[in-house]
């Protein structure tokens, strides 16, 4: 880029993900969406994503920031990042309550509205019926959030158990693999 616009101007740059993740959401959309001026941000937006500061290419020379954990443990330490990413735009895309029920050494239920305000995530059970219930170890749960272990392969090797809406359980995916973009 330093060839193209001077010396400095990568800081000013987005990473190719940027773009792969707005051309990913515009070939998602039917056949007959054409014809449309799109901006990689306003695509992006539409699908829920905030945090733009992932995609500067400045950011790539700085550590990644760390989640410290918490003295409830790494379930509490994933719950307190899915807290951190959620927003009215996040629910108006998915639209669904998901429950969790881990077993494990930090076995217990946990829960993810995405179906009210702006979101909520904690320990318990959620207030509304869950429309899914997702059964599996803590320690795959931690695994899988933090882009260890990708849900499709949880699911078919037998570590994931769902009840419920398929559809929504794809959509929670997608939360996942911001989470892990943003270094869980």
């Amino acid at each position: 880029m330093e060839m193209l616009g001077g010396e400095g101007v990568g800081k000013q740059c987005r990473t190719a993900d940027i773009m792969a993740d707005a051309a990913y959401a515009v070939l998602s959309r039917p056949k007959d969406y054409t014809g449309h001026f799109l901006v990689d941000e306003d695509v992006l937006k539409e699908t829920g994503v905030q945090d733009f500061q992932q995609g500067n290419a400045a950011r790539l020379n700085r550590p990644p920031p760390r989640i410290a954990p918490s003295s409830s443990g790494p379930i509490e330490s994933t719950f307190d990042a899915i807290r951190g990413v959620l927003n009215e735009d996040v629910v108006k895309v998915t639209q669904g309550v998901y429950q969790f029920d881990l077993s494990g050494e930090h076995g217990g239920v946990w829960f993810l509205d995405l179906k009210s305000g702006s979101g909520s995530a904690g320990r318990g059970q959620p207030s509304a019926k869950a429309d899914v219930v997702m059964t599996m170890d803590s320690n795959d749960f931690s695994k899988m959030f933090a882009g260890q272990l990708k849900p499709t392969m949880a699911f078919m090797s037998g570590k994931l158990r769902i009840k419920g809406d398929m559809t929504l359980a794809i959509k929670l995916e997608k939360l996942m693999s911001r989470m892990a973009k943003a270094k869980l």
